[in-house]
C-alpha cells in the first residue's frame, strides 16, 4: 500500500494517540441520533486505521470510551458496546491479514461478557500482527492505571518513576491528537503523555481522514523536541 505522507521514518513518531471526540456533536448538526454519530466514528476509525499502516505508523492508541463515559445514558452506553462488538467482528479478519495486532486498554470486569469475549478472540487472531499495532482504550481511566501501578511498586524502591513506568507498559506518546475542538487530556494517558507534542483539531471524529492525519504527523515534524534540553543539545 502506498505510504499516505512522504515524512521520512526518523520524523515520524513512535506512538500516535488520538482522543475520538465529536460523534455525538456530528450528529445532532444533522438532525441524527446519537448513535448515528458513532456508527459514522467506527468508520472513521477503519480510515485511520489504514492510513496508520500506510505510513508506516508502528503504534497508535485510539480513545473510545472513558471510565467517565459511564455516565452517559445507558441506552447509548449499551449501543457503543454493541457497535464495538460489531467492529471486532467485522475487522479482525482485515486487521490479521494486513498485520495489525489489535490490543484493548482499560477495565473489563464492567463490560459486558459478549464483548469480553470478542476482544478475546480479536486479540488472540491478530497476536502475530508486525505492520502496526493498534491499542483500543476502553473503559479506561489514565488515574486508575497509574494508581493501580503504584499498589504494584516494590517497597522502597530506589528509582520509583521508572519502576512505575515500567508497570505501567505503554511507550511514551510522541503524538496526541484530539478532534472535535476540545482542548483537554481527558483522563488519557497522562504519564505517557508526559512529552507528547499535542494537536487539537476542530474537526468531529466522524469526519477525520487521512488527510487530518497527514496534517497532524507534518505539524509533529515541524515542532523541536527538546525534552528540557537547548536546541544545540539535541
Amino acid at each position: 500500500m502506498k505510504q499516505s505522507t512522504s515524512l521520512p521514518a526518523d520524523r515520524r513518531p513512535r506512538h500516535t494517540a488520538i482522543i475520538l471526540d465529536g460523534n455525538g456533536r456530528w450528529a445532532e448538526a444533522r438532525g441524527l441520533p446519537r448513535i448515528a454519530g458513532h456508527r459514522a466514528g467506527a468508520d472513521a476509525v477503519r480510515r485511520t486505521v489504514e492510513a496508520a499502516r500506510a505510513t508506516g505508523l508502528p503504534l497508535m492508541t485510539l480513545y473510545a470510551f472513558s471510565a467517565d463515559n459511564w455516565q452517559r445514558p445507558r441506552p447509548e452506553v449499551s449501543a457503543l458496546f454493541t457497535l464495538l462488538r460489531s467492529y471486532l467482528a467485522d475487522e479482525t479478519e482485515a486487521l490479521s491479514r494486513q498485520g495489525i495486532k489489535l490490543s484493548v486498554i482499560g477495565r473489563r470486569d464492567r463490560l459486558p461478557r459478549q464483548l469480553i469475549r470478542a476482544i478475546d478472540a480479536s486479540e488472540a487472531a491478530t497476536a502475530s500482527g508486525r505492520e502496526l499495532h493498534l491499542r483500543i482504550a476502553v473503559d479506561y481511566s489514565s488515574r486508575e492505571a497509574i494508581a493501580a501501578a503504584a499498589r504494584r511498586m516494590p517497597t522502597g524502591s530506589a528509582a520509583p518513576a521508572a519502576d512505575l513506568a515500567r508497570l505501567l507498559t505503554v511507550p511514551d506518546v510522541d503524538l496526541l491528537i484530539r478532534t472535535g475542538g476540545e482542548q483537554r487530556l481527558s483522563d488519557f494517558l497522562l504519564w505517557e503523555a508526559a512529552y507528547a507534542e499535542l494537536v487539537f483539531l476542530p474537526v468531529a471524529w466522524p469526519d477525520f481522514a487521512a488527510a487530518d492525519l497527514d496534517g497532524a504527523l507534518e505539524e509533529y515534524a515541524r515542532r523541536n523536541r527538546r525534552f528540557g534540553r537547548i536546541a544545540a543539545a539535541v
